[in-house]
């Protein structure tokens, strides 16, 4: 390596769902010898292809476990790392492209996670929320952990019994430091964010929730109740929504929770570090050319393959 080069491993592609993600990181494996690492706490999952929006290229990290496994942050992170150097060793550039912020940093880095809640804890804590009331469980987080209590509002369950899993761990919903992007990425990294304009997104959102309809997600939907579910797995958007609603409100229900997602992972990219915006309402070819040229102003990547 000639003096001043920067040696960059690993392209990382983030972005609000439907803005092209996945497009793009094919595209990019067709320009230079590359692999795609899914960073998508739904995708990970084995039985929901359509309504998670599976790719149809290999890519690393999809359909991995099965409905009933319970998914957790510390385990994806092994099998990211693994993949990632594995790709590494190969020659092969590694691409992670990721939908849910907290999968992608964990992909990307060693994170300082609170350690697992002990057997039991979990179920001890609803029965605790669900018996003595959402006033009295967020009351005991108050003395637990003020800090995460002020963020957190009494009636949303999940967070409450979230919060107090890890006050009782000796970590906090609401730490004094930034834990989810401090520190540096185990491989020098180039995280690109893709920005999409709001009204592309819904137009791309509703398209997308009609063709899931026509490819059949409600029976997929209906095998897939038909197993063990995790609790993690039951957070797919759209599994509740068309198991209980006519399909024309299922759709709409569906199509709403989305942009709320897609309005949450702006913030998330807003929070990322160093990352490089591109827009988002081109090619996707085109957009992965302009990623290789910043990934090549940072070092020497292999020049793109013809076609």
């Amino acid at each position: 390596m000639a003096p001043g080069d920067v040696r960059l491993p690993v392209i990382a592609i983030f972005g609000p769902t439907a803005s092209g993600k996945s497009a793009v990181a094919e595209a990019l494996a067709r320009l230079v010898p590359a692999e795609i690492v899914s960073a998508d706490a739904m995708q990970v999952y084995d039985g929901l292809p359509i309504l998670t929006n599976q790719p149809e290229v290999p890519t690393r990290l999809v359909a991995v476990w099965p409905l009933s496994h319970e998914a957790s942050v510390g385990e994806y992170a092994r099998l990211a790392h693994a993949a990632i150097d594995e790709i590494l060793a190969a020659g092969r550039t590694p691409v992670v492209v990721g939908g849910t912020g907290l999968y992608l940093r964990a992909a990307l880095a060693d994170l300082d996670l609170p350690p697992p809640p002990p057997p039991g804890a979990r179920e001890r804590l609803e029965r605790l929320y669900d018996e003595r009331g959402a006033e009295h469980a967020h009351a005991v987080l108050v003395r637990a952990d003020p800090a995460a209590a002020a963020a957190v509002h009494p009636n949303d369950r999940r967070r409450v019994i979230r919060a107090l899993e890890l006050a009782q761990a000796g970590s906090s919903l609401r730490p004094a430091h930034d834990r989810l992007w401090a520190g540096e990425t185990r491989h020098p990294t180039l995280v690109v964010g893709l920005d999409a304009p709001r009204e592309l997104l819904e137009g791309r959102i509703r398209e997308r929730t009609r063709a899931m309809f026509q490819r059949g997600v409600e029976d997929e939907v209906r095998r897939a109740l038909a197993r063990p579910l995790s609790s993690t797995a039951r957070h797919v958007i759209g599994l509740r929504e068309i198991a209980e609603l006519p399909r024309e409100e299922a759709a709409a229900a569906i199509v709403r929770r989305t942009l709320r997602y897609a309005s949450y992972q702006r913030k998330w990219l807003r929070r990322i570090p160093g990352v490089v915006s591109v827009g988002a309402d081109r090619p996707a070819k085109e957009i992965a050319r302009e990623v290789l040229e910043v990934a090549r102003a940072r070092q020497r990547l292999p020049a793109p393959r013809a076609g």
